[in-house]
């Protein structure tokens, strides 16, 4: 299972107590330091035990990171210890990758990310997936600071979608 961080499991630390569009609208705006202070950025809504409960059922967590520097990378991973994420590699692209591209070299059974509502349709990871390789995983697309919540505690329920 390859699951996207920014966005989808984690957070900008100001976004808490906000609805979704004003969480949205913050990241457009590109305004607020926080944005950037990604060491402490935080979980959006239960991310932490969806993912728990999917790899208790034996999925192997992988996650992607929208970042490129390494040294945010390192921030990703600090996040993700200290919030209790179920452990998993970070993957995040270098010069000249796509995140379709590391999907594709990857190859989960399942792509989880978000719409990148704030950033555009454009920086969404499956359609950047090579078409032959695209059938062969299951991709679920939620909204941006939506969170996983709504989805299904079952990972067989989740791979059927």
């Amino acid at each position: 299972m390859l699951v996207f961080l920014h966005g989808t499991t984690i957070m900008h630390p100001s976004a808490i107590g906000r609805t979704r569009a004003e969480r949205v609208e913050q990241v457009r705006r590109a305004e607020d330091p926080g944005l950037r202070d990604y060491g402490s950025y935080v979980p959006v809504g239960d991310a932490v035990a969806k993912l728990r409960r999917w790899q208790d059922q034996g999925a192997e967590i992988v996650y992607l990171s929208s970042h490129r520097n390494p040294d945010d990378v390192a921030l990703d991973a600090s996040v993700l210890e200290r919030f209790g994420f179920p452990q998993g590699r970070i993957l995040a692209r270098r010069r000249g990758e796509s995140y379709g591209d590391i999907a594709g070299r990857e190859m989960p059974d399942l792509l989880i990310e978000d719409d990148c509502e704030s950033t555009g349709a454009s920086e969404i990871t499956f359609p950047q997936i090579a078409p032959e390789l695209r059938a062969r995983i299951t991709s679920i697309i939620v909204p941006e600071f939506g969170g996983l919540d709504h989805l299904p505690d079952a990972l067989s329920e989740l791979l059927s979608r």
